[in-house]
């Protein structure tokens, strides 16, 4: 078995008293979509800061490939090749589509040479490039995730993470973000870390899925598996959601 091309060893975060993310061990292999589920306050989002260089772990190192990258700031962390998304979707409003996602390319691994042709590629394949020369303010929600997927694709990373892009959305537009996701792994050769609550697309996406409570890695393993521990139904999932989800695709 190949090494992971990104793993989290013992990682914690605290915040005065709180301890948000308590020595959790994180593995991620290539080409791989890892599920990361729990009730909310259990450190999904505070786990992805840290991965992402937006905050530094109190403890611990997270290594892409064999560089570790736990404690660089997020610009060189986009450059090293991870990059992530964000739950509350805030493109430049004054910026069109466009320019939105060139900002992504400019700031990303190969910087301002080539940025356009780059940034129109990525739109292309998130489906937004007749909406290139409108704002973000006529998107959709489904269609500002897009362009919140489209800009992080432009910064050309390995690790993509995910976070809640899928929440919120019409059950159509549901489907098309899994489907999207998918290409994103089988096209663009990414792995992939992503925090949902919308179950059936973790079900569906998910290689594997670890599950985190107060801080803490409390189950991990394939989803069908998950679902029935029961440390995770009593923690996340309850009896109802986890017969539910638990049933054969």
């Amino acid at each position: 078995m190949s090494a992971p091309i990104l793993r989290a060893e013992k990682v914690s975060k605290r915040f005065g008293g709180l301890k948000a993310v308590d020595e959790v061990d994180l593995e991620l292999a290539e080409h791989e979509i890892l599920g990361v589920i729990g009730p909310n306050g259990a450190g999904k989002t505070t786990l992805f800061s840290l991965i992402a260089g937006s905050i530094p772990p109190t403890s611990g190192t997270v290594r892409l490939r064999d560089r570790v990258i736990s404690g660089l700031p997020a610009h060189r962390a986009v450059h090293a090749g991870i990059v992530r998304t964000h739950q509350i979707v805030r493109p430049f409003g004054n910026l069109t589509v466009l320019e939105n996602v060139m900002v992504g390319a400019i700031y990303g691994k190969r910087g301002p040479v080539g940025a356009r042709d780059r940034a129109l590629d990525v739109m292309q394949f998130v489906g937004l490039a007749e909406r290139a020369s409108q704002l973000p303010a006529g998107l959709t929600l489904a269609g500002r995730k897009r362009l919140e997927l489209a800009r992080a694709l432009a910064t050309e990373p390995v690790v993509l993470l995910l976070d809640e892009v899928i929440a919120g959305v019409n059950p159509v537009e549901a489907l098309q973000m899994a489907d999207l996701i998918r290409k994103v792994r089988e096209k663009r050769g990414l792995s992939c870390i992503l925090i949902e609550h919308v179950m059936p697309a973790v079900m569906a996406l998910s290689d594997r899925v670890i599950v985190l409570d107060a801080g803490k890695k409390i189950a991990e393993g394939k989803p069908q598996d998950v679902v029935r521990d029961p440390k995770v139904i009593a923690a996340y999932l309850g009896e109802s959601a986890a017969k539910e989800v638990g049933k054969p695709a």
